[in-house]
C-alpha cells in the first residue's frame, strides 16, 4: 500500500488593503484574496478565468459536481456555492489551518451537504477514489510556489480518469516558472493532447483546461453570448477573457475544440 503523504502547516497570513482581504503562505506573495464588500466575487482575474469553464459546456445543469483540488481563500468554492445552486462542491486542502483561516477571515459557508472539504493530500485523493466530476480545478501550490506531485503525469493521468463524459479540468499554471513549459507537455501527453491553454493573465497566472470525454466543441459567438450572460447574472466578466483568446488562440471556423 502506497503511503499517504502528511498534512502540512506552513504559515498561513493575513493583510488588508483598500478593502481587500488578502491570503499569504508567510510570505508577500498572494494566495486568494477578497473584497470584503463582495465577499462571492472572484477578486483575482486569474480566479475568474478558472470559471472560464462554463463557456466551454454551455449545457443546462451543468456542472453538478465540482472538485477543487486547493482551497486557498475560498474564492471558487464561494463563488460555485453561491451562483450554481445545484452544483455539490469537494475541496481537498492539505494544510488544514487554510480551511480555519477560510472559514473565520474569508467567509467560506458551511453547508457539508453542498460545500464538504476534505484536509489531505490532493494526489492521494485522485489516486484513491472512483467518484466522477463534472468540473476539476487545480490550484495547489506551496510557499515557494511549487506544485510537486500535483504537476506529475500520474496524477494528471488520475484527474482524466475522475471525469464525467461532459468532464473539464481546468488548472492553474505559473506561466513565468521556469518549469512551465514542461507542465503543459505532461498536460498533453495525459489527455492526449485535447488541451487548450489560455494567454497568461497579466498576473503570469496561465490556465489551461483539458477533457477526455465528450469533445469540446463550442463558436466564439456562442462563448460571447454565454459570457454576457454571466456577467448579467453573477458579475463575472470573462468578456476581456475571449478577447484575449480570440487574439492570441487559433480558432478554425470561429470554434474553440478540444
Amino acid at each position: 500500500m502506497r503511503p499517504k503523504r502528511k498534512t502540512t502547516q506552513h504559515s498561513v497570513d493575513i493583510s488588508e488593503e483598500a478593502g481587500v482581504r488578502y491570503l499569504h503562505f508567510g510570505s508577500d506573495w498572494i494566495q486568494g484574496a477578497m473584497r470584503i464588500a463582495r465577499p462571492w466575487s472572484l477578486e483575482l482575474a486569474y480566479t475568474r478565468e478558472m470559471m472560464a469553464g462554463l463557456l466551454l459546456r454551455p449545457l443546462r445543469h451543468w456542472p453538478r459536481h465540482v472538485l477543487l483540488i486547493g482551497l486557498g481563500a475560498g474564492s471558487l468554492a464561494k463563488f460555485i456555492y453561491r451562483y450554481l445552486p445545484n452544483c455539490r462542491i469537494t475541496v481537498v486542502e492539505i494544510n488544514p489551518q487554510v480551511e480555519f483561516i477560510a472559514r473565520q477571515y474569508f467567509k467560506l459557508p458551511d453547508d457539508p451537504l453542498r460545500l464538504d472539504v476534505s484536509i489531505g493530500c490532493g494526489a492521494d485523493f485522485m489516486l484513491g477514489g472512483t467518484s466522477r466530476f463534472d468540473l476539476i480545478l487545480i490550484d495547489g501550490y506551496d510557499p515557494e510556489g511549487r506544485a510537486g506531485v500535483l504537476d506529475t503525469e500520474p496524477f494528471y493521468q488520475a484527474c482524466r480518469a475522475r471525469l464525467s463524459d461532459n468532464g473539464l479540468c481546468g488548472l492553474n499554471l505559473l506561466g513565468w516558472n521556469r518549469g512551465f513549459q514542461g507542465s503543459v507537455e505532461r498536460i498533453r501527453s495525459a489527455f492526449d493532447e485535447r488541451v487548450a491553454v489560455f494567454p497568461s493573465c497579466d498576473s503570469g497566472n496561465t490556465i489551461a483546461f483539458a477533457t477526455g470525454g465528450n469533445p469540446v466543441d463550442v463558436s466564439l459567438d456562442d462563448m460571447r453570448a454565454c459570457a454576457v450572460q454571466l456577467k448579467k447574472e453573477t458579475r463575472l466578466d470573462l468578456l476581456p477573457t475571449l478577447s484575449r483568446i480570440q487574439f492570441a488562440y487559433p480558432l478554425p471556423d470561429g470554434r474553440l475544440q478540444i
